[in-house]
Formats: C-alpha cells, sequence, structure tokens
C-alpha cells in the first residue's frame, strides 16, 4: 500500500474525509475507489458512496478478499445510515466471516456492531441483546467502544432501564473523547438527550402531564396503579401485563374506561371511540356489550368492568389508581411518524419491515402524511426516500414497538 492511501486511511480514522480527498481523488485504483466512497459517506453523499464502493469490490481482484469484504461492510454501513433495512444481511455476515478468518477481527467487530444496530432499527432486541453479549470492547479502539455503549445505551432505553442506558452513554461519551472524532461525539450528545426530553403524557383523574423516560420507569414498576399504556397498547398493573396490540377495540375501550376514571363512561361515548358510531342503533350497542365482555375477561386479574346506570366503570382490583400512559404527539398513522422523527430518511420498504406490516400500507400512510405537510419525499422509484425534521423536545423511545412481557 503506496503512502498517499495509508495517509488517506488515517485521515479518515481520525474522521477528516476531506484531508482524504485531498489524497486521493484523482485516483481511480481499487484502494481509492473504496477510501473515496468512505470519505463521500462520511461528507452525507450516500449515493455516490456506495456507487464508489461497488466500484472498488469489482475492481479488487478476487484473490484480495479482505479488500472486498470491507467494502461489503462499508457498503452495509451506508445502507443502514440510508435505512435501507432491506440490504442482504447474508452479504454482510459473509465479508464479516471472511474478515475473521484473514485475522481482521476489528473490522469483523464493526460488521457485527451493524447486525446488532439493524435489529434494534427493527425491534428484534432479544437477538440484539444476544448478539452484542458475544462482543468484548475490552481490546477494541475508542471508535468501536463508543459504538458498543451505544448500542448497549439503546437497547436499555426501548427496555426502559435508564440507570443501564445513563452508565452506557457515560461509557460511550468517555470512548468518543478517546478518539476525538467530532462526528462521534456529537452522535453521543444527541443519544444522551433522550434522558432529558419528555418521553410520554400522563393522564389522570381528568389532567395531564409530561414524563420524562426515568418517570415512565417508574411509573411501570409500581404497584399500587394500573397503568394503560397507549404507547405500547399494554395493560398492566404489579409486575403483569395484558397485550391488547392485536386488539385495538378492546384497548380503546380500556383507555377510555382509564382517562374517566374513578368516573364512569357513558355507552353512546364508549361506541364513539372504539367503533366510529355516529348513529348509534341496538346492533351497535350489542357489539359494545360483547366487546365490554371480552375486555372483562382481558383483564380479569388486573380490574374489573362493572355496568353503571349510564355506561360501564373500570375499577382497579389490587392497585389504587388508575392512569393512562399516552404519547407525546398523538394522531393517524403515529408509529410510521414514531420512525421519521429520528431524522434519518426512510424508504417504505424499511419502515414495512421496521412496523412488521405491509408495504402498501405504509405507502398509503407516507402519501396521507405527506398530503397533510408532515413528510416530505425525496427520490423517485426505489429510490425514493421519506423524512421529517424532528418533533422539537420530544423524545420517541416509547414510539417505537418493542416486546411486551406478555408477548
Amino acid at each position: 500500500m503506496d503512502s498517499l492511501i495509508t495517509a488517506a486511511a488515517r485521515a479518515l480514522a481520525a474522521g477528516d474525509p476531506l484531508g482524504a480527498l485531498k489524497r486521493v481523488s484523482l485516483r481511480d485504483d481499487a484502494p481509492a475507489l473504496a477510501l473515496r466512497g468512505i470519505a463521500m459517506a462520511q461528507l452525507g453523499d450516500l449515493v455516490r458512496a456506495k456507487a464508489l464502493l461497488r466500484s472498488a469490490a469489482r475492481a479488487f481482484s478476487p484473490r484480495e478478499a479482505v479488500a472486498r469484504a470491507r467494502c461489503m461492510v462499508a457498503e452495509a454501513e451506508i445502507a443502514l445510515a440510508s435505512r435501507d433495512l432491506s440490504w442482504p444481511v447474508k452479504s454482510l455476515e459473509a465479508a464479516r466471516a471472511t474478515l475473521e478468518a484473514h485475522g481482521d477481527r476489528l473490522n469483523a467487530a464493526h460488521a457485527r456492531y451493524l447486525q446488532v444496530r439493524r435489529l434494534l432499527l427493527i425491534s428484534r432486541l432479544e437477538e440484539a441483546e444476544q448478539m452484542l453479549a458475544q462482543l468484548d470492547p475490552t481490546n477494541l479502539p475508542p471508535v468501536l467502544k463508543a459504538v458498543h455503549e451505544l448500542v448497549a445505551a439503546g437497547i436499555a432505553l426501548r427496555r426502559l432501564k435508564t440507570k443501564a442506558a445513563r452508565g452506557a452513554l457515560a461509557r460511550a461519551r468517555l470512548a468518543a473523547s478517546q478518539a476525538d472524532i467530532p462526528a462521534l461525539t456529537a452522535e453521543v450528545e444527541n443519544a444522551s438527550l433522550v434522558l432529558n426530553t419528555p418521553a410520554a403524557r400522563l393522564i389522570s383523574n381528568g389532567s395531564e402531564r409530561t414524563l420524562l423516560l426515568e418517570d415512565v420507569e417508574a411509573l411501570q414498576s409500581s404497584q399500587a396503579l394500573v397503568v394503560i399504556d397507549a404507547c405500547r397498547y399494554v395493560v398492566g398493573a404489579a409486575g403483569k401485563a395484558v397485550s391488547l396490540r392485536s386488539r385495538p377495540v378492546l384497548f380503546e375501550l380500556a383507555r377510555a374506561l382509564g382517562e374517566a376514571w374513578p368516573g364512569d363512561v357513558p355507552r353512546d361515548v364508549l361506541l364513539r371511540r372504539a367503533f366510529g358510531a355516529k348513529l348509534v342503533d341496538e346492533s351497535h350497542r350489542a357489539r359494545l356489550r360483547v366487546e365490554i365482555g371480552r375486555l372483562r375477561r382481558m383483564l380479569r386479574t388486573l380490574a374489573t368492568v362493572s355496568a353503571t346506570k349510564s355506561g360501564f366503570l373500570l375499577a382497579p382490583s389490587s392497585a389504587r389508581e388508575v392512569v393512562v400512559l399516552a404519547r407525546p404527539v398523538e394522531g393517524e398513522h403515529g408509529a410510521v411518524l414514531a420512525f421519521l422523527t429520528d431524522g434519518e430518511s426512510w424508504s417504505s420498504s424499511a419502515l414495512a419491515l421496521a412496523l412488521g406490516t405491509s408495504q402498501r400500507t405504509v405507502q398509503r400512510a407516507l402519501d396521507s402524511l405527506a398530503a397533510a405537510g408532515r413528510v416530505q419525499a425525496f427520490g423517485r422509484a426505489r429510490a425514493r426516500r421519506w423524512m421529517t425534521p424532528p418533533v422539537p423536545g420530544f423524545t420517541t423511545t416509547l414510539l417505537l414497538p418493542a416486546p411486551l412481557p406478555s408477548d
């Protein structure tokens, strides 16, 4: 490897893409193409970066397996940054195995972290935790130590373990300062903001207030409350949880009853909220009785649902109070907006994969949000990406789907 390539590689490792381009911008050999691709990625031109890396991979000979594998890992990182979650995972695993076999343990570890970050994005937390546990950051350079701790913090935040998240972020901040890469330091600071911005709204006794993640964690572990969680579609109390994620009508009934506690909710109000009924007839009332019966059976270990003269009343079995935990910003297509408010650009296919729904459903939601001016699209056809500025002052951690204790 010549001196210019070595100097460019060192510049990239130090977070200086312009310094790297000064050395290799006029060269078209395979190593230079690869370094130019990584530099363009650091500068934010992901389309050009991907094209350069693919050219580099083709330019390396079949005998240069390590170099080709490194290009594959770099392309996977670009796919992750551009939220192309359908990028072939098997190709990344094959590249990681090649690097491991040839003794390039640092890049192999980097490939593994990319796999973990992808799993975190699509809410497969169990797999992400297991894969992260296989990685020991002790002997890794500061950059990868920071990445390790950022991933650990992300998992802890999604698990509502704020103490563990704070510890991981503190270690990530230390590693980032040792790496002395401004972009990495900014990423750690941005991740830390999640702990200090409102994450949800608490609705109780006719009033509401915002909560930080620490407050939400304390609320979920309380033994004195029945928590109707509209962020995760679950009703919980005293360590027990009943998931109503697949029963939207039952959850809407539970939420309406929880918001009215300790009072009851008139039948007409329940019919409008659960079924959207404008003109109520006997068939609606019959359906309401059926759904209330189902809700009563689902919540029998946590609360009772009893009829009153005007409607229905929710009463906790052993807890003292009922509260509703709501998203900080609510509205139609909230789950899609939750992913877009990370400030990154997403494809409709990636959103469908992350949300566990069909791409056509996501496309309809995006079209509706675009018509309302809440999201913007860039590019065309398969290159089209969607994004929106982050909602000021709010964190989206609770808006993202995560496994529930009862699942």
